[in-house]
């Protein structure tokens, strides 16, 4: 666990259990109004991140939380889930036209967390929201680095406390 320069917050985690509790921690303070574009190689753990994020907001533990690779979006809502939770998966997106076309704008408001796996696909589109972004990558068969930028303090202390 370490710290990075301005907003940013670098753990290694060991297994897809620590991904997903790390990812619990970041969605249980989550205030909404957030979004977050993920980056990593396919198998870095984006998707187990994502799950507890959405564990972290209220989401059952035994909920299908997965990625939405052939719908685009999958949308997590309930009476136990805090905040509404869109997870669009950008992987098969040809152009940034097409992720607008997916109505990302109605996505985003105060009560809403919008995470996007391959974020970097469609980066320009995101550049005027200033997202959170997280890193993944492989560092062994079970170990990840995940870098968090562009933060909140309020997100960061809560991270560093953990």
């Amino acid at each position: 666990m370490g710290t990075c320069e301005n907003n940013c917050f670098e753990v290694v985690t060991g297994s897809p259990v620590e991904t997903i509790a790390l990812g619990v921690k970041i969605g249980g303070n989550l205030v909404g109004g957030e979004v977050i574009g993920l980056v990593g190689n396919l198998g870095s753990g984006k998707t187990h991140l994502i799950k507890g994020i959405a564990e972290g907001l209220g989401v059952d533990r035994g909920g299908e939380v997965n990625s939405p690779t052939f719908v685009l979006v999958n949308e997590y809502t309930g009476p136990e889930v805090r905040l509404d939770i869109y997870h669009i998966d950008a992987y098969r997106l040809d152009s940034v036209a097409e992720f607008e076309m997916l109505g990302f704008d109605d996505l985003c408001y105060d009560r809403s967390v919008v995470l996007i796996e391959w974020a970097d696909k469609i980066e320009s589109a995101l550049e005027s929201i200033d997202p959170i972004r997280i890193e993944l990558s492989h560092i062994s068969e079970n170990q990840r680095k995940i870098r968090l930028k562009n933060i909140t303090s309020q997100l960061l202390s809560a991270l560093k406390s953990q």
